[in-house]
């Protein structure tokens, strides 16, 4: 089985400015780390190609540096990596995203599956999966808890709904978002990251794909506006109360009055 996972680089920090013309993540120059979601969908694909014999690619969209969450992965054990990076894509709202993702993965060759994170942690739509699916037209399950079949044409899945679990079984090509807690993400390899092969790694801009018109990428592609994002408050001001349970109680009551949680 051919397992196409999609991992995105995130933030590691909650210390990050936005930009306030476009109001978007100013991502340059902080610390990043792979969107840990992506983590549990790429410990899914790894142990599906283990029970298929299959074979698992990681696919990305951002800057140059989101190359290094792609490495990551070729030492969690993926054959290789696709970075979809272009200046053009800047900017990109949940539909951009998608479809520049989508024509990404069309370019990346034959896939039988597709694998995604339920959401990432900097934008938590949970949206990319399953739009991604929309602009290749196939079929799409959310929420994946285990694979409980495959075959040549289709695989059977358990999915966790609002309020009941499904079985599901779906022909292939198909994608799949994964929940967390479903696995335990392995560490990479330090052995795999020392006989890693260089050119592991392929780069793709807006030329390389099939739709090259720019308006449907970036902020010129997005349907969506974001009006306005700032950091929250930080608050730092604290209030030392000390005496004996009975006087402690009492003062965190009359605290909780003041501010009129009770």
């Amino acid at each position: 089985m051919e397992i196409l996972v999609c991992i995105k680089q995130v933030p590691g920090t909650t210390s990050v400015e936005v930009d306030p013309v476009t109001g978007v993540l100013k991502r340059d120059g902080i610390e990043a780390k792979m969107n840990p979601y992506d983590l549990y969908a790429l410990e899914f694909g790894l142990e599906l190609a283990a029970r298929t014999e299959g074979h698992v690619f990681v696919i990305t969209m951002g800057p140059d540096q989101a190359g290094e969450v792609l490495l990551e992965a070729v030492c969690m054990g993926a054959e290789r990596g696709y970075l979809i990076s272009d200046r053009r894509f800047a900017g990109a709202d949940v539909c951009a995203t998608s479809h520049t993702l989508s024509q990404g993965i069309r370019q990346s060759g034959t896939y039988d599956l597709i694998l995604c994170g339920k959401q990432t942690t900097d934008g938590d739509t949970a949206q990319v999966g399953a739009e991604t699916a929309e602009f290749l037209g196939i079929a799409h399950g959310t929420n994946i808890l285990e694979v409980l079949e495959t075959g040549d044409t289709f695989i059977t899945v358990r999915m966790n709904l609002e309020n009941k679990i499904q079985t599901q079984k779906m022909e292939l090509p198909c994608l799949l978002t994964v929940d967390k807690d479903v696995n335990t993400p392995r560490l990479p390899s330090y052995k795999r990251r020392i006989g890693m092969d260089p050119n592991c790694i392929k780069v793709m801009s807006l030329d390389d794909l099939d739709d090259r018109n720019p308006s449907h990428y970036g902020l010129k592609g997005s349907p969506t506006q974001v009006e306005r994002i700032f950091p929250p408050d930080k608050k730092t001001d604290k209030e030392m109360i000390e005496g004996t349970s009975r006087e402690l109680a009492t003062a965190m009551a009359a605290i909780l009055r003041k501010h009129k949680f009770i």
